[in-house]
């Protein structure tokens, strides 16, 4: 996300979020989209045709999920410091706020589906499962769904006659459909072949043939659900329609991961795609009725977030590793939250593939541009499992690379963006085999002259902490120096404490729970190997956090404590993700902090390059 017009006379920090502006389905000119407030994310308002923007939220901890109706009222999710709360709305222009739905309990958000004629469907997630609601903005919800399992509300078929739920894409109900009096009309698995859903068309229209050839005659006047399945190796894209089930649209398939969206137009049969690969993104158009798939040119770089607005205009959040992300349209015409700021350059950019059992491991380098190599070198490590490194800003490591370390972010096996098969290579066993190219890449690394010995750091958050810590017992003696931020810590503990959702996964990646598979979860778990660590080690934890819960942290620590491992330990007063960009400015100076004691860098500077770089 790109701040907003400042607030205070000076200010010395911003937050980033790759989140695009929702557009009025009445007006395309009037907005909603999270912006920055003196370093917070909060929910604002803007009409391009007056230039009008003003913020709608205020709140102690930032505000982030937000969305506009038929009726332009604004949506916003109003949560407390552990993720709980309830949606709320306010007229465009401003007024009073109210409860968007009565009677539906407090929880997590797990979706948001706004129907062209006023029927809306909630999304709640508690301990107990998931609940979905149904009703019309200031009125009472009704429950539809309630179910222990994991899922969430994909979307509502713009009559309001049909809901798409997701659950787990591996699962045996991958996407169910539903009638508002909790009906299940058709349940999609995914045992098979991964399947998952991606929202209904904008309007009820006469259905594409998939295959002109096949001499069916379109259905009119049903909903359509657009929806992408794992075949073979590639992302397949189908509709779903009811008397006609799930239909793959052979002349629309991608090798690496690829979302999609409907173009909003009534009865326009478009959508826009964007596509994950190798740490890029490239936009098409599909057409549906004429089976044509086209490229949109954009820069080289990374698309963070695509969206078609009503006008027919793409807007999309671009970046790439010197350039902070910037909300474009591919009109040309202005959109809100845009950077006031132009930070300095501050290094190069290169790729690194280095041979593995799998296939090439991709590693993005960026490097000093005021110092010789070679550079104390940090693995900044991403999380997921399911994501990848992009080429795209970062600030943890604009902060590194100006402090005179080279960044080096790894895309291991197991990342998104490189194929099916890329991501489910686990064949050292979970967590190991990304160490064991976190390996690989280090040693190139070195050997190219880019990093030196002795000088070598991890850093990483979430999964990417786990990944740090897991280094950092499993091969001691390859690293000087670690920051593990709101880490997995403790397999086990941390499924016992964890949500629904995540139980969902672990059990997947690891072939059971804690109790049927305790080996598995023995064997991947930081905590086993965390008396072996002899370098300096900061762990950073967050005391509402959810997703890598305090309780599997305090585990970890006693196992430090027991082996005598010295360590560092910093709380934050947040949740998991955190919308306050004080706290992430805190970490950010913590670890420069710790690592220039681990990793001191080179005190001689060299003369700038004066070739120009490549943005």
């Amino acid at each position: 996300m790109t701040p907003a017009a400042p607030r205070a006379a000076t200010r010395a920090y911003g937050v980033y979020r790759p989140v695009l502006p929702v557009t009025s389905p009445r007006h395309p000119d009037r907005m909603v989209y999270t912006g920055d407030a003196d370093g917070r994310c909060e929910i604002f308002t803007w009409d391009r045709s007056s230039g009008v923007g003003r913020q709608v939220t205020d709140r102690p901890h930032g505000t982030l999920l937000c969305a506009i109706d038929g009726e332009e009222a604004v949506w916003w999710f109003d949560e407390d410091r552990d993720g709980s709360g309830c949606w709320r709305t306010q007229a465009f222009n401003g007024g009073p706020d109210h409860p968007a739905l009565a009677g539906v309990p407090q929880g997590r958000p797990a979706g948001l589906a706004l129907a062209a004629g006023g029927t809306v469907a909630v999304g709640v997630r508690s301990p107990e499962g998931l609940s979905v609601h149904l009703g019309r903005r200031g009125g009472a919800g009704t429950p539809v769904l309630r179910t222990t399992g994991s899922g969430t509300l994909c979307d509502l078929a713009p009559d309001g006659g049909l809901l798409a739920v997701s659950g787990p894409a591996h699962s045996a109900h991958a996407v169910t459909l539903l009638t508002p009096d909790g009906t299940t009309v058709a349940v999609l698995s995914g045992v098979r072949e991964r399947t998952w859903a991606l929202g209904f068309a904008p309007a009820l229209h006469p259905l594409p043939d998939p295959a002109p050839s096949s001499g069916s005659t379109p259905v009119p006047g049903r909903p359509l659900l657009l929806v992408m399945r794992e075949r073979a190796g590639r992302y397949h894209l189908g509709t779903w329609s009811s008397g006609r089930g799930l239909e793959l649209l052979p002349w629309c398939s991608f090798d690496t991961e690829t979302t999609a969206r409907w173009y909003p137009g009534p009865g326009d049969t478009r959508i826009l795609l964007r596509q994950d690969r190798h740490g890029r993104s490239q936009l098409f158009t599909a057409e549906l009725d004429r089976h044509r798939l086209t490229r949109i040119p954009t820069p080289e770089g990374s698309i963070l977030d695509a969206s078609p607005a009503a006008d027919g205009d793409v807007h999309f959040i671009w970046t790439d590793a010197v350039t902070v992300p910037q909300a474009l349209s591919l009109s040309g015409r202005p959109l809100p939250g845009q950077s006031r700021w132009r930070l300095p350059r501050f290094g190069h950019r290169q790729d690194l593939w280095t041979p593995g059992p799998d296939g090439p491991v991709h590693t993005f380098v960026t490097t000093p541009s005021d110092r010789p190599a070679p550079y104390p070198l940090v693995l900044l490590v991403h999380g997921g499992p399911a994501d990848h490194d992009r080429d795209a800003y970062d600030p943890m490591v604009q902060a590194l690379v100006s402090s005179g370390y080279a960044v080096a972010r790894v895309n291991y096996r197991g990342s998104t963006g490189y194929g099916p098969r890329w991501r489910s290579a686990y064949s050292e066993g979970v967590g190991h085999t990304q160490v064991a190219d976190l390996v690989r890449a280090r040693a190139e690394l070195l050997e190219r002259g880019i990093g030196r010995e002795g000088a070598v750091g991890l850093c990483g958050t979430s999964w990417g902490g786990y990944l740090t810590l897991l280094a950092m017992g499993t091969r001691p003696d390859l690293w000087d120096a670690g920051v593990a931020v709101k880490p997995l810590a403790d397999c086990a503990t941390a499924f016992w404490h964890s949500t629904p959702e995540l139980q969902v996964l672990d059990t997947a990646l690891f072939g059971g729970t804690p109790d049927q598979v305790p080996d598995a979860y023995a064997h991947a778990s930081p905590s086993s190997y965390a008396t072996a660590i002899c370098s300096p080690l900061l762990v950073v934890a967050a005391r509402w956090d959810v997703k890598c819960p305090p309780e599997q942290i305090a585990a970890y620590l006693d196992v430090l404590r027991a082996g005598g491992v010295a360590h560092e330990l910093m709380w934050l007063d947040s949740g998991h993700d955190g919308y306050d960009g004080a706290d992430h400015l805190a970490v950010i100076r913590r670890t420069l902090s710790f690592l220039g004691r681990g990793l001191p860098t080179a005190s001689v500077r060299a003369e700038p390059p004066q070739q120009p770089e490549r943005r």
